[in-house]
């Protein structure tokens, strides 16, 4: 069957455009992280072909017009045998289509999509958009994920980074050339989709919110511990939570944690939604007390909305928030900080968070919109 589907793509209404392969980790990420970047492509005579596993999301790729072919990812499993499976499985795939170009996102398509890429002499256009678990905590995976990328990113014509602090570690340690590496801002904001709504009511308890999946790598012990600590002294404050349970990543909150925890009266838990704005404009401030981050997009949503932000200083969170000027930074893994971050948020007068969004918002404007990441990737490629 993936054979077929494969040829079917490379063949579909014999089309004569220009192809180029784009790869993550599952559908939904090209359809929540990419979709801006796939119709830009789309509308300038490529024809896109998406490679990933096949999830729930799948169908909505029919609606971008995109071709789609079967690619099983493990994202966190550590067998190489299924991993010699799938660059075999990518090999494949790149023989038959003869893309133009190869656009990697996450780690597994980044290293052996590129170098199936590099076998059929296809263009190869990388994403560092995150350095996950493997960096956070250093031990024999660091060595042998930075060894991959070593070798992989070896002939890519560009490596983007979403933030300096990933780009420096690469190319300091030789992961990547100078001539490669670019910074790029994120996936990009859609400006219009993601706008200022009308002002939080002031009569109701606050509401801190933290975006983005169940993972202990995401803070959530911090956001956790930190609100039973301002608690203490504000018992009405609500802390609520969005995203999905990530029951396949080493770093998952197990559901007996959270259920813990809504038990406890401590956390409100909002589920999974493929469309945060409500809950966004519904918050009083966005919480992301991350380990490390490429450029996360909860902070740069929640900023283009107007809302003020609380994240550790670290890389990918600094990047986004102006420490007393578009939020509050705090320390990483400590909950004494990030609690002292959000007594002093609850503490700002209304409309001096007001004026934190608004500035936030016009740093977005300025940095962050989606049309600067489409422009770089139409350079990169050397579009018409």
């Amino acid at each position: 069957m993936h054979g077929s589907q494969a040829k079917a793509a490379a063949g579909q209404s014999k089309d004569s455009r220009p192809t180029i392969l784009i790869s993550a980790n599952s559908c939904w990420n090209i359809v929540n992280f990419r979709a801006g970047l796939v119709r830009a492509l789309r509308d300038r005579e490529y024809r896109i072909v998406v490679a990933a596993p096949d999830d729930e999301y799948r169908p909505n790729l029919d609606t971008l017009g995109v071709a789609f072919v079967p690619v099983p990812i493990n994202s966190s499993g550590l067998s190489m045998v299924e991993d010699l499976r799938l660059v075999a499985r990518y090999l494949q795939v790149f023989r038959q289509l003869r893309p133009f170009a190869f656009l990697g996102f996450t780690v597994k398509p980044n290293i052996y999509g590129s170098l199936a890429a590099r076998a059929v002499g296809a263009k190869v256009i990388n994403n560092v958009s995150g350095l996950g678990t493997a960096f956070i905590k250093r031990g024999p995976l660091t060595a042998l994920v930075t060894g991959l990328y070593r070798f992989s990113f070896r002939t890519s014509s560009t490596i983007f980074f979403q933030n300096r602090d990933d780009l420096e570690l690469f190319v300091g340690k030789r992961i990547a050339r100078c001539d490669q590496a670019q910074l790029l801002p994120g996936s990009g904001v859609d400006l219009e989709r993601f706008k200022a709504g009308s002002a939080a009511e002031t009569e109701r308890p606050f509401r801190f919110l933290l975006v983005g999946r169940l993972l202990w790598d995401k803070g959530v012990a911090e956001y956790v511990e930190a609100a039973r600590i301002v608690r203490r002294s504000h018992p009405d404050v609500r802390f609520q939570m969005l995203g999905s349970i990530a029951a396949n990543n080493r770093t998952a909150v197990p559901p007996s944690a959270l259920e813990r925890w809504r038990d406890e009266g401590i956390i409100d838990y909002l589920g999974k939604s493929d469309d945060v704005r409500t809950a966004i404009e519904q918050a009083d401030c966005i919480v992301l007390p991350s380990y490390r981050e490429g450029l996360p997009r909860a902070l740069l949503e929640g900023s283009a909305m107007g809302k003020p932000l609380i994240a550790t200083d670290v890389p990918g969170c600094r990047d986004v928030v102006v420490d007393g000027n578009t939020g509050y930074l705090c320390a990483e893994r400590s909950a004494d900080s990030l609690a002292a971050a959000m007594l002093k948020m609850i503490e700002t007068p209304a409309v001096e968070r007001l004026r934190m969004g608004e500035l936030g918002r016009h740093k977005i404007e300025q940095e962050f919109c989606e049309t600067r990441v489409i422009s770089k990737y139409l350079e990169a490629l050397g579009s018409r």
